[in-house]
């Protein structure tokens, strides 16, 4: 027996073998990976296992080899690569009926639904992100969150962070810490908290991993091109991370989102979280904002900036926003 790369981008008939072992093994083959490993006995794929970012995914052993301690093997292969690269702290997906096998192999388990068990190891975790809010949480009951990307910050952010203030005692307002974005997170945190500063019951907090990230929720970043199916899942697991885990640690009641009329993925999310919240937290869904016939988006201020119609963003965010981008512009 021997571990070896597979080479997904260049070699078809390994990939195809790949796939083929996957979809036996009863998962579904992830095309976001940065780097695969099989295990072989002479030419045949007895175990395989992914890396995309920081998270291990894609896992599968023969079910004919299962008392070959391949598993060890293979998760120990990929935790040398992710040390190799700088990663002191990953996650793993993986069916429920498998989670106690990745428990023996140092795992911790974040949060559960019936399709996934989402874990991780290594540190900070996810207790160190709990503590980390609560260092800033306000001794309020009322309280609501909204989770929000603002690539760039909007008019349109700001009207969801300003209806969401006027019924809640404190809003808790996460900023995606994914660098997926034309702004970084630094900037796009700090666009946030200046364009919130007036509203004194208004808490900017950042994600980290836990919400919206490549390791919860990998289809949010790709729109489009997201298969729905899988979307559906990784959305019912971050909705039910916040239900349980970060909601309940903030006393938070309420979660305010805008509708959704472009992204089919976000409309799934919002579906997720409405059917995943039930009547333990309120959903609260409102129409966007609009300028003109249109509604105000990101998408919509980015589509600008490629026009380099300035005049028509101006009118379409905060003062600090429009600041950066003719910054930008100027570069």
């Amino acid at each position: 027996m021997n571990i070896r790369r597979i080479w997904l981008d260049r070699d078809p008939s390994g990939k195809q073998q790949w796939a083929d072992f996957l979809v036996t093994a009863g998962l579904i083959p992830d095309e976001q990976l940065d780097y695969t490993i099989g295990i072989y006995d002479q030419e045949k794929l007895i175990g395989t296992g992914s890396i995309f970012r920081n998270i291990l995914k894609c896992i599968a052993i023969d079910a004919s080899y299962q008392n070959e301690n391949l598993l060890s093997q293979i998760v120990q292969a990929l935790r040398e690569r992710l040390r190799d690269i700088g990663y002191q702290h990953y996650f793993l997906y993986t069916k429920p009926k498998t989670s106690r096998l990745f428990h023996s192999l140092g795992f911790t388990e974040i949060t559960a639904t019936t399709d996934l068990v989402f874990m991780e190891q290594g540190f900070p975790d996810f207790n160190d992100y709990l503590t980390e809010l609560k260092k800033q949480q306000r001794k309020t009951k009322n309280n609501a969150a909204i989770v929000m990307n603002a690539n760039p910050f909007t008019n349109g952010h700001l009207y969801l962070v300003t209806e969401a203030a006027k019924s809640v005692e404190t809003v808790y307002l996460f900023v995606l810490s994914e660098e997926r974005s034309l702004f970084d997170t630094k900037t796009r945190f700090e666009l946030v908290k200046k364009g919130v500063s007036h509203l004194e019951n208004v808490v900017v907090l950042p994600t980290r991993e836990y919400m919206v990230s490549s390791a919860t929720f990998p289809s949010y970043f790709l729109k489009d091109q997201a298969k729905a199916s899988i979307a559906q899942v990784q959305a019912v697991l971050d909705a039910t991370l916040f239900k349980e885990k970060i909601a309940s640690a903030l006393s938070i009641s309420t979660r305010f989102v805008g509708e959704e009329p472009f992204s089919e993925v976000t409309e799934i999310y919002n579906q997720a979280m409405k059917k995943t919240f039930g009547s333990a937290l309120k959903l609260v869904i409102l129409p966007r904002k609009k300028s003109g016939e249109e509604v105000i988006s990101a998408s919509r201020v980015r589509a600008l900036m490629d026009e380099k119609n300035y005049a028509a963003i101006k009118a379409l965010v905060p003062p600090a926003t429009f600041e950066v981008i003719t910054k930008q512009k100027n570069k």
